[in-house]
């Protein structure tokens, strides 16, 4: 009798420990509507930026660390929040026509991590495959998680998807009408 108290002691201390360990494992989903991408486009005279909307998200965890993730990008989406009326609804057009990023053709892009390697507690170092325009690519970027929040921000060459428009790196000629090839996205993630 004392062996089963003693056993029934020491399940619900093993049970009260795991309950307050968060461990995180497995897939988890990301909430696309609470999680944000902002886009910055720079050119010779300024830039412009806007919001794109995650259609859907993944990260995967293994023992508390992140291994993997998977997005797919509505480019269908894209918006321009530094402009308002007439000039906003014109680059938004500009942006979804053939000229950039051809949202008719490819209303999608997808982010898919390939290699994940952990900087330090919260932080990693991500190779992922990005595709745009069905052009795919490698990029490199840090992200940080927290919780079930996650921090990433990085460059893109958009010459490398063959979006063009404005780009020193197939025209010449263009000075203050050239629009740089990097542009850069900040991810909030929730999941």
């Amino acid at each position: 009798m004392k062996n089963f108290k003693n056993l029934l002691v020491f399940m619900l201390i093993a049970l009260t420990i795991l309950s307050f360990t968060t461990i995180i494992n497995g897939v988890k989903e990301v909430n696309t509507k609470e999680s944000k991408v902002v886009w910055k486009g720079y050119k010779v005279t300024g830039s412009h930026e806007g919001t794109v909307n995650l259609q859907s998200g993944t990260l995967n965890f293994e023992d508390d660390k992140l291994v993997g993730g998977e997005f797919t990008i509505d480019m269908t989406s894209i918006a321009v929040t530094d402009l308002s009326g007439d000039y906003q609804k014109k680059l938004e057009g500009h942006l979804k026509s053939d000229d950039f990023f051809g949202v008719k053709n490819h209303p999608i892009s997808t982010l898919v991590f390939t290699k994940v390697k952990a900087k330090g507690k919260n932080s990693y170092e991500v190779t992922a495959n990005l595709t745009i325009k069905n052009k795919t690519n490698p990029v490199t970027f840090e992200i940080s998680v927290y919780g079930k929040k996650a921090t990433a921000s990085l460059k893109v060459d958009r010459a490398k998807y063959e979006v063009k428009y404005g780009s020193t790196s197939f025209f010449d000629g263009l000075k203050d009408k050239a629009i740089y090839d990097e542009f850069d996205l900040v991810v909030d993630l929730v999941f």
